[in-house]
């Protein structure tokens, strides 16, 4: 059987007149693209726009949902509810259906940023929370997430999901992601090389040596590094030539 790996990328986090990320160079060589829907970055002018440009490239639209934090990008911690979790993810992915349907797309996946991501797997209420909240927005919505205690809450909700890996951040023995503050420069090869062992291997490499075993089916690719472009038509480049099909996570289902 061919291995099949879905590319995704953060698109649409810019706001007002301030420009963060290399969307248009960066969208022709992804599957899929979770697009900031006004918490984190984005506003609706730039959700327009990622939509719009995500239909042009036959990209699969995602929702980029997060706590209510511009100014400090959704990464600091909130203490919310598990209702409160799931109002703010319906909100915003509610914001970014409206302007798809504008558009003649529709939302296929909704995936958490920054301390959300990480607090829904970290808690299992968070956890639930979000699945239920994919649920209850119907149409079949896939949830993109990590770890085994999301995947096993998706599971309850009936929620289709796919577990993500990185490809230009490291992890420690643990299993846990070295979060920068600033988003580095990484060689390109180096990370198409990850991306081709993840796909085939499911693996990814320790900082500190060694690999970790992951079960991965969508890698993500960092719009703010300021070689985004060329790292993404590596990946994917690739992916291509080790026979990996890049499809969109609802191929992967």
């Amino acid at each position: 059987m061919t291995a099949r790996i879905d590319i995704n990328a953060d698109m649409g986090e810019s706001y007002g007149r301030w420009t963060l990320g290399h969307d248009d160079e960066l969208m022709p060589f992804l599957s899929s693209a979770n697009i900031a829907c006004g918490f984190h970055g984005g506003d609706p002018h730039v959700m327009r726009h990622s939509v719009r440009l995500a239909k042009k490239h036959g990209v699969a639209v995602g929702a980029h949902v997060s706590f209510p934090d511009l100014i400090g990008f959704g990464r600091r911690r909130m203490q919310i509810s598990p209702q409160e979790l799931k109002d703010y993810v319906e909100y915003q992915v509610g914001a970014l259906q409206a302007f798809a349907a504008a558009e003649g797309a529709r939302v296929e996946h909704v995936k958490p940023h920054g301390a959300l991501y990480v607090m829904c797997t970290e808690d299992e209420a968070y956890a639930q929370a979000v699945s239920e909240a994919v649920r209850e927005l119907g149409e079949g919505l896939i949830l993109l997430l990590t770890g085994e205690r999301v995947a096993a809450a998706a599971r309850r909700a009936g929620v289709p999901f796919v577990m993500e890996g990185y490809i230009d951040l490291d992890y420690d023995a643990k299993g846990s992601l070295i979060l920068e503050r600033a988003k580095k420069a990484r060689d390109p090869e180096d990370v198409a090389a990850r991306a081709v062992t993840l796909a085939t291997e499911g693996k990814v490499p320790v900082r500190d040596g060694g690999w970790l075993p992951l079960g991965a089916r969508s890698v993500c690719v960092h719009g703010d590094a300021d070689n985004a472009p060329a790292i993404a038509r590596t990946v994917r480049e690739r992916l291509l030539r080790a026979g990996v099909e890049v499809a969109p996570l609802r191929a992967l289902l």
